[in-house]
């Protein structure tokens, strides 16, 4: 075997694969001692040397010269009379150790073919090793590479830095097509070892993705100047992101547009045109999930602390913006502010309350009206607002005009209710 060229070689592999020379000598070290061990049964008495510079493997025996009849153990003693044809040995005495050198042709060709095969497959395991403790470590880390294979089922494979990355169709923006020798970015999500070697997880539907790419763009994120609170995301469609500030010379919402929004439309870009809502941060809910509702403006929004419920009412014309295409607007709010929110229009909403405002107790209606009302079972104002136009209009006494104005001073009454709730809760929370 020729040792130089054969250590060469696997020198030049780990250099391929990052390692350094004082590992491939372990390596080594622990091939042949198990070769040893396979021949001789035992290692103790034996010492390996590689020396990766010089290319060379020395192997030593330490071995108990016996007297010649007194031989019994080959691996360990050595008999006086082999004992001194041994280099500079001829004087050496019974009881005295000799080192004998071993040369590794003793182990076979196929002993050390297989050496080979185990030195390859250490090295294998050792960079996948490095490899998985590497990209570990690296985890929510934003890396570029180039797409080298899209599978049917998917799939997409990038090759960064030489490394395989894997990006699962559920990891994927939905709106986006990727194509052989594209080059994307996205965040390291999760490394798994699998009998293959370490599954590196990419992904760019992941709200840490799109977290990263704010923290990569507005030096104010990254330098915490601008706290990112709390992100909501359907991937390739709409994004919602809560931002704050704790420095009152600071806009959240301007540092992450940019000037003429240069910013965000470079993250937007980056995500395949995916709409984008900056939200600036309050500690009152109510406010809070006003500006999440964006681009809807609710009317007003009544909440639950304790359920952390909000029902958000809106004009007739604003329901649509509201819930959005497929709920998205009203299901990424829900997300961002924590809270379960249902919206429902005005009209509706009218519908649902009043049932404890009294018709006689309104003074701008007059007692007959009222008895009128009564006498169709309309008694409340809620009773009012949930019955057809065409019936109220048929009842005796009740033309278009005074419909109109019935409808008026009920929509009149159904506010003031409101603002004088609306006192109390202020009056509460500040004896609170």
């Amino acid at each position: 075997m020729d040792q130089k060229k054969l250590i060469e070689a696997f020198i030049l592999l780990a250099k391929e694969k990052n390692m350094a020379r004082a590992e491939v000598g372990n390596i080594i070290e622990n091939v042949i001692e198990s070769l040893i061990r396979k021949k001789f049964g035992d290692v103790d008495n034996f010492d390996i040397i590689v020396n990766t510079k010089m290319g060379e493997i020395e192997i030593y025996q330490e071995l108990e010269v016996v007297a010649d009849d007194d031989m019994d153990d080959e691996v360990s003693q050595i008999s006086l009379s082999d004992a001194k044809e041994m280099p500079d040995s001829e004087d050496v005495e019974v009881g005295e150790i000799v080192v004998k050198i071993i040369e590794p042709t003793i182990f076979g060709r196929r002993s050390i073919s297989a050496a080979k095969q185990i030195l390859s497959q250490r090295i294998i395991e050792i960079e996948r090793e490095q490899i998985f403790n590497d990209y570990k470590k690296r985890i929510g880390e934003i890396v570029v590479g180039n797409i080298h294979q899209a599978r049917r089922n998917g799939t997409v494979f990038i090759n960064n830095d030489k490394i395989e990355l894997k990006m699962p169709r559920n990891e994927q923006i939905p709106t986006e097509r990727y194509h052989r020798g594209y080059t994307i970015k996205a965040v390291i999500k999760d490394v798994q070892i699998s009998s293959k070697g370490p599954e590196i997880i990419i992904s760019r539907s992941d709200e840490l993705f799109l977290r990263r790419l704010f923290e990569l763009e507005v030096p104010e994120i990254y330098d915490g100047i601008v706290e990112i609170k709390t992100i909501a995301r359907i991937p390739g469609r709409r994004s919602k992101i809560v931002v704050t500030t704790n420095d009152k010379r600071i806009d959240p919402v301007g540092a992450c547009v940019g000037i003429k929004g240069n910013r965000i439309k470079t993250i937007v870009n980056e995500v395949g045109g995916e709409n984008i809502d900056i939200i600036n941060y309050s500690n009152e809910s109510e406010l809070l999930i006003s500006r999440a509702l964006s681009p809807a403006k609710p009317s007003f929004i009544e909440i639950d602390e304790e359920r952390k419920y909000a029902l958000a009412v809106f004009e007739d014309e604003e329901i649509a913006t509201a819930i959005g295409s497929g709920g998205v607007n009203i299901n990424l709010t829900s997300r961002v502010t924590g809270y379960e929110i249902d919206a429902i229009r005005q009209s509706e909403y009218n519908r649902l309350e009043g049932d404890d405002i009294f018709i006689e107790d309104i003074d701008e209606i007059t007692d007959a009206q009222a008895k009128t009302l009564q006498n169709e079972e309309i008694e409340t104002v809620a009773d009012f607002l949930n019955t057809d136009t065409e019936k109220l209009l048929s009842i005796k006494g009740i033309g278009e005009k005074t419909f109109e104005k019935l409808e008026f001073i009920i929509q009149d009454a159904l506010e003031s209710k409101r603002e004088e709730e609306k006192e109390k809760e202020l009056d509460l929370d500040q004896n609170v």
